[in-house]
Formats: C-alpha cells, structure tokens, sequence
C-alpha cells in the first residue's frame, strides 16, 4: 500500500522573495537517488552530513543554477527521513525554476507544515515539540522566543511525561485492586493515593494558570490608554515609545481614532493602544472615536487610566471611573496614572482607590515613566518566572490541562468520598488519556493533526 507520509516532497525552506540565498529542502524516501536525476554529480552513495557543489541541470542537461546540497541520510535528518537541502541563489525565478524541476523528476509540493508533521511521525519530535517549531517562527520577542524555545527542548514534555508516570503508577495499583474484587483487597494505599492526585492536580492547576501569561508572551499584551481629553495620552504614547507617534495638542479633541504601536519592555511585547478622549460630544468622528476607544477597553488586559493632577475635578472623576471599571472588568490590571505631576503635586487618592495602582509621572519630562513600565512587566509576569517554569502558550494544550485537572478532582472526590474503584480508575485514565493528547503519546484525531500542520509555513 502506497504511504503518502514517504512521498519526497520539496519547499522552498526560507522565506519568499529576493535574497542573497535561498534553501529548497527535499525529503522524504530515496531523496539522494532522486535529486541525483538532476544534479551533476551522484549523490545517492555520499555520506549524511555532508555538503557537495554542483549544477542543478534541466531534463536536457542545460544548467539552471549552481548549489550546494547537504545531504541527511535516514533517521539523521529534522525529518526522520532521507533529505537533500539545496541552496541556491536567492533570485525567485531560481528558487520556483528548480522546484518545477524538483517536481518533474518525482518530487510533489510539500503542504503546509508537513515538513514537521513528519518529524512528529516518525518520532523526532512529540506533539508539542512540534507546535513549539511554529511558536519558534512566529517568535518576535525575547520572551517568545525563550518560552518556545524551551518547548521545542522538551521541558514541557519531560514534565507532562512524569505526570503521566505517577498516574499511570496509580492507575495499575487501582485496576489490581478490581482484578481481585470479590475478595474485598485493597492493594492501594488510600492517603499515599490522595497525596499524590494532589500533587499532580496542583502542578497541572500550575501548568494551567500560566497559560494567561504565555498567550500575553505569544500575542503581545494589550495597553489602552485612556482618560478625558487633554490629560496627555498621547504625550504618554510618545514618551513610552521615545519617539513622537502621536500628535500632541492642547486642543481637545486631537486623536479621534485610535492608534496602536508596539513597546518592547525587558523582551516583552506590548501593543500600547492611544484613544480618543472620552467625553460627551455631538461631534460625529469624535464620536466614532471615542466608540472605537471603548472597545478597545475591553479588549485591553491592562488598562492605563490618565488624569490631569492639576485639575482637582477631573482627577475626582477618574478616580470614581478606575473605581467602577474595576468592578466591571475585574479580570483587567486598571491603573490610575495621574499624569502631569511636574505642573502641579499629586492630589490624595481617592479612597475608593487601591493606592498600589496609582502612579504619579510626568509624560511631557518622563518622570516616573521607568517605574511605570517596571510595573506594566510585573503585572503580566505575576508570580511566574520564566526562566524556573514552564509556560503554556498554546490554547490546545491549556484545553487538555483543563480537562486533566477536571479528571483529577472528581478522583480527588472519590478517594475522599466512598466512590467505587472502578469509577476512581477511569477518572484517572481519562487524566492521562488527556496528558498523552498534548504530546501525542495518545492517538490523536487526524483531524486535528491537519488543523495544527496547517498553520504552519508551507517550507516548514
């Protein structure tokens, strides 16, 4: 029966476009005799690891480009497979002329992500190394980049994997025990049993909790700045960002729509988001803008509220806003910045107000300005550390480890309540079943092998 899993493919593994190089990446059964078919020289008896110079030649023998190809033999390959990397140079004419010739001797496109797909396939990597390769791509900070990559070395996996051992080490001391039920033997030692379920659980609750933080890495953590007009958001916006983005005016109503740049604080990103000035007008773009800057409140994670310090009511009235915004989105980091500190010291806070959210800056000279980016980092970390921690980034597994921690607490119920052990048993398997999901040690649905692959890149 034919595998397609074994068919060679080609792709183009570096980006579109014009450069001084391009890598075309073969893979799959008998690459090496295949790609010899048009190369000047037999590549199908040269070692792995090794790199020849020669000629990709046309079905007449007329030269197309001169390469380089590095050759993996079987199982020495990011595959699993025998491939051939080719670079060549970088023109785009080039690059699709020798894959149009790649594909004429036996080759087929590769779809996306099946490069990778593979390699989980054949056991290179698990389920979740996998998907840390496409986080790895799509990295654009520090601490993406630092939290996939630690992903993609299997710290995650090796974590998840010890879990799954004490649970399956569990789950054999419990299916004993049904195997001899009719003599009423309890081969489990209930309290070392509840112990552990609790241990697990609070690792996986652990494991869960930091998804809110890995997908604000992943994605890029949302800011809003608001406030009424003239307290000097886009003084603020200019000032975080070192450079001027916004215009500044002191006529009310300047920024009528919003305007969204990207900060990166300590290799962090964060998308800064400056908004109309919220206030009652019948002006209708202003009106539009200020509609826009609501919404983007509900989209932001931290909100960054502004008052003007040498305007007693409007700070009164602020303070009230942060105040119900609080109660209303309990689940947002709201801070009430009284801005402008250099014209005027900054008023009492308002005592319906948590006085660790509130910060005196100056946007205009930026006084203040490096504590409040020091605390736009702490307020994303919380209590994690990057560096000692696993950190969820991808909402596949955060789902599982839900669903494990689900299974986990009704065993955790059943060792405390008078709950048969078969009922235990099956609450523990399912926890496991869905630990083996996120690496793939479970089968997992073709289906959903397809909807992850193909958000990948077509050369990867």
């Amino acid at each position: 029966m034919h595998d397609i899993h074994q068919d060679p493919i080609c792709a183009l593994a570096t980006a579109n476009g014009m450069g001084a190089i391009a890598v075309i990446r073969v893979s799959g059964k008998n690459s090496k005799q295949l790609v010899s078919k048009a190369f000047s020289k037999d590549l199908s008896s040269l070692p792995s690891h090794t790199v020849h110079l020669g000629w990709m030649l046309s079905a007449t023998g007329e030269r197309l480009d001169e390469v380089l190809a590095t050759l993996f033999d079987h199982g020495k390959s990011f595959t699993g497979e025998e491939s051939v990397e080719l670079a060549c140079h970088g023109s785009p004419y080039i690059q699709q002329l020798l894959l149009q010739r790649l594909v004429e001797i036996g080759c087929r496109f590769a779809e996306p992500g099946e490069f990778t797909k593979r390699a989980f396939l054949n056991g290179r990597l698990d389920l979740s190394q996998a998907e840390a390769v496409a986080d790895l791509i799509a990295a654009q900070s520090k601490q993406a980049h630092q939290v996939a990559l630690q992903q993609l070395r299997g710290r995650f996996s090796s974590e998840l994997q010890q879990l799954r051992e004490q649970l399956i080490n569990f789950a054999a001391l419990i299916e004993l025990e049904l195997d001899f039920a009719e003599e009423d033997v309890e081969f489990a030692d209930r309290r070392a049993l509840k112990n552990l379920v609790a241990d697990v659980l609070k690792i996986v609750h652990r494991l869960a909790a930091s998804f809110e933080l890995g997908n604000a890495i992943k994605n890029g953590v949302p800011v809003a700045i608001v406030g009424a007009p003239n307290t000097g958001k886009s003084t603020l916006l200019n000032q975080l960002l070192g450079e001027d983005r916004a215009i500044v005016s002191n006529i009310a109503g300047t920024t009528r729509d919003v305007i969204e740049e990207v900060l990166n604080i300590e290799g962090i990103q964060f998308r800064l988001i400056d908004t109309a000035g919220i206030r009652e007008t019948t002006e209708t773009i202003e009106a539009l803008g200020i509609e826009r800057s609501q919404q983007k409140i509900e989209q932001a994670k931290i909100v960054l509220c502004l008052t003007d310090t040498s305007d007693v009511q409007n700070l009164q009235e602020t303070q009230v806003w942060v105040a119900s915004l609080k109660n209303l989105h309990p689940d947002k980091h709201i801070l009430l910045v009284q801005n402008k500190a250099d014209l005027s010291p900054a008023l009492p806070v308002h005592s319906g107000i948590d006085q660790s959210t509130d910060f005196q800056i100056s946007a205009l000279n930026g006084n203040g300005i490096p504590a409040l980016k020091s605390k736009l980092v702490e307020l994303v970390l919380g209590d994690f550390s990057i560096q000692d921690e696993t950190i969820v980034s991808n909402a596949r597994h955060h789902a599982a480890l839900q669903l494990t921690a689900a299974a986990l607490e009704r065993a955790q119920e059943g060792l405390q309540g008078h709950t048969t052990a078969d009922f235990i048993a099956m609450d523990i398997r399912e926890a496991m079943r869905q630990l083996g999901h996120i690496t793939g040690q479970i089968d997992v649905d073709t289906d959903i092998l397809g909807t992850i692959f193909s958000k990948f890149c077509i050369g990867k």
